[in-house]
């Protein structure tokens, strides 16, 4: 389980204060789940310019990896050494644009847990009429912990919603179970009739149409990817799946992701408007990494990108070094002493190393005859 990960449970119990302290000065749950949402995202800010940034580099030098891929194809390991040293030389980093992402998935999945209603623990005979909870991350203390598991769920509501029903419990009356998945006895109210299911299945069709929205603005900023093939399957395909998903989520989670693509989308038009995305943008951005590139001095650069470098190149010397020990002859075994393969002109072979010749030599007397 995700919460029993320290790091995790920390998150968990911060974004619990966080809404029962916004629920304190705003009164209404919805209006604490929009103002997190939106600090959320004025704090990861930085980091979406980034990756947008590192987007475009990363299609400004499209054209120069499609050389490497041509030059070395069938070499995937040449491709990829060329392709790693190329960003390093333009300094640009190909991970720049996951980190917003990865960010994000831990606080959804964490809004998630902290929205959806506390599961009741069975009665215990010990102490009757008091209620405990599991997975529950609000503090017991709070008015909205309150709020949520008594006063009839006054504060489960926004607008026309129960914010912990889904769109598929929409209408009608469920039943709250424990951890033993038996009834409890206290219901959640989604509503008593179909024009009840209404208001649940805009907010989801709003948040599928965000989602794609801000996918297609996202092209625009990186048009070469507008072109991709897998790209549109991508853009076309994905609302439809969080459509899928979001179809079981507690709508209080749907507000949240609502709210974000909305912030997504203001934030991109701007960024459009003032012209520091786009074609345009991406070709300054070009200009901008090859001078960078062009001033960049020849010592190795430091950092995650320059040690992958460093490794890779290591990796490559090695495997030289195997493929050229392989490729060596074998060393000559030493002689018996008898001669050399190479033959004289008596057809007995000479000694070799520091053997005499067989003969009088010049300077050797000779012995006198019978």
């Amino acid at each position: 389980m995700l919460a029993e990960i320290g790091p995790f449970q920390a998150l968990l119990d911060a974004i619990g204060w966080l809404l029962a302290w916004l629920y304190d000065l705003t009164g209404n749950f919805g209006f604490a789940i929009i103002i997190l949402t939106i600090v959320f995202r004025i704090v990861l800010l930085p980091l979406g310019i980034k990756q947008i940034k590192s987007m475009q580099a990363m299609q400004a030098l499209q054209p120069k990896i499609k050389e490497i891929q041509k030059k070395y194809k069938g070499n995937k390991q040449k491709v990829q050494e060329q392709t790693m040293k190329l960003y390093q030389e333009y300094g640009v980093n190909p991970l720049g644009g996951c980190l917003p992402l990865l960010l994000q998935f831990p606080i959804l999945i964490a809004m998630y847990s902290v929205i959806r209603a506390p599961v009741p623990l069975p009665a215990d005979p010990d102490t009757p009429g008091v209620v405990q909870f599991k997975d529950n991350h609000l503090p017991e203390d709070s008015q909205l912990f309150i709020d949520v598991t008594q006063n009839d769920g006054r504060g489960q509501h926004f607008l026309l919603l129960n914010l912990q029903c889904s769109p598929q419990q929409a209408g009608r009356t469920v039943s709250v179970l424990n951890t033993e998945r038996k009834p409890t006895g206290d219901t959640l109210n989604c509503g008593d009739a179909i024009p009840d299911r209404i208001p649940y299945y805009l907010i989801l069709i709003l948040m599928i149409g965000t989602t794609y929205y801000s996918s297609r603005q996202t092209q625009k900023a990186t048009p070469a990817s507008a072109q991709n093939p897998q790209t549109q399957i991508i853009t076309k395909v994905m609302p439809v799946m969080f459509g899928i998903f979001g179809f079981g989520f507690p709508t209080g989670l749907i507000l949240y992701w609502t709210m974000s693509n909305l912030f997504q989308i203001g934030q991109q038009a701007v960024m459009l408007r003032l012209g520091h995305i786009g074609p345009e943008a991406m070709n300054r951005r070009l200009t901008e990494v090859q001078s960078k590139a062009s001033t960049k001095s020849e010592k190795p650069k430091g950092g995650f990108m320059g040690k992958m470098m460093e490794r890779a190149e290591q990796e490559r010397k090695r495997r030289q070094g195997e493929e050229t020990t392989l490729r060596k002859p074998p060393p000559r075994t030493p002689g018996n002493g008898k001669g050399t393969a190479g033959k004289s002109g008596t057809g007995k072979g000479t000694r070799s190393g520091s053997g005499r010749p067989k003969g009088p030599g010049p300077n050797r007397p000779k012995r006198p005859g019978r």
